[in-house]
């Protein structure tokens, strides 16, 4: 990696974090590719338990480089298209990631900011910081983080917000649940801390399949979902990990995974 992004580990939990404050951690193509690394590479880290993702300085990420925004006046409509597909792994490789991702939103998340936020399953903002789906306002449009935060925040919120490109605070952000927990200012790891104690205190396997469940079930008829939720719960309980839990359950006593 290089200064772009900077990945850390401390025992099973992992952070990355945007570290280009001078340029707001705007999204250029290096920081495009080095997270898609990351977060592919995390994707075969069975150990890892949690990630959290955090912007370096006073901005968790401004949206696009200018410099990058700049170059692709000069690129063509395949060019383009090769780009946004870049993007949009970038984006996948964020939402596919097995274990917890926890974001610390601080200042603003515009744009494609605004997308990394969409793919984390946590989202703990400050209470003065900005959000918005920008593109609209440069005459382009959210289309690559379309998919991913209309699953989160759905079409209605999407359809207020895409078109006018307007910028919105913490308190919206937390209603239309793009946002999970707002905090003051300068209490982001006050509250950060023991939100990734209590993923840690889930069983990890149990924690992954959890996550699954929820990115997968609506996705499934009711048939479907039926048969492959007893399936996963069947496994579950007849798992070293489960059988361990419930045991520890019985007896009174913290499971052997127990932070």
């Amino acid at each position: 990696m290089s200064a772009s992004v900077v990945v850390t580990r401390e025992g099973n939990v992992a952070s990355v974090r945007l570290n280009r404050p001078e340029v707001r951690n705007a999204l250029d193509a290096t920081t495009i590719a080095e997270l898609t690394t990351a977060f592919s590479g995390f994707a075969r880290d069975d150990a890892l338990r949690a990630v959290v993702v955090e912007g370096a300085g006073a901005i968790f990420c401004g949206g696009a480089d200018i410099r990058y925004m700049r170059a692709a006046l000069d690129l063509s409509e395949q060019e383009n298209m090769e780009d946004a597909l870049r993007l949009s792994d970038m984006f996948a490789a964020i939402d596919d990631c097995p274990c917890p991702t926890l974001a610390k939103v601080q200042g603003a998340a515009l744009g494609g900011g605004a997308g990394i936020v969409a793919v984390c399953d946590v989202v703990i903002a400050e209470e003065d910081a900005l959000f918005g789906f920008t593109e609209a306002k440069l005459g382009i449009v959210p289309a690559v983080i379309s998919p991913f935060v209309i699953r989160k925040i759905g079409e209605s919120h999407a359809r207020a917000l895409f078109p006018s490109a307007e910028r919105f605070n913490a308190e919206r952000a937390l209603r239309i649940g793009l946002a999970h927990e707002i905090v003051p200012p300068g209490q982001l790891d006050v509250f950060v801390s023991p939100k990734l104690h209590e993923l840690l205190t889930s069983g990890p396997s149990a924690a992954r399949l959890a996550k699954k469940i929820a990115r997968t079930v609506g996705k499934k008829d009711a048939r479907d979902a039926r048969q492959w939720t007893a399936e996963r719960i069947a496994a579950q309980r007849v798992s070293a990990e489960g059988q361990e839990g419930l045991r520890a359950f019985l007896d009174k006593r913290r499971p052997s995974w127990h932070e």
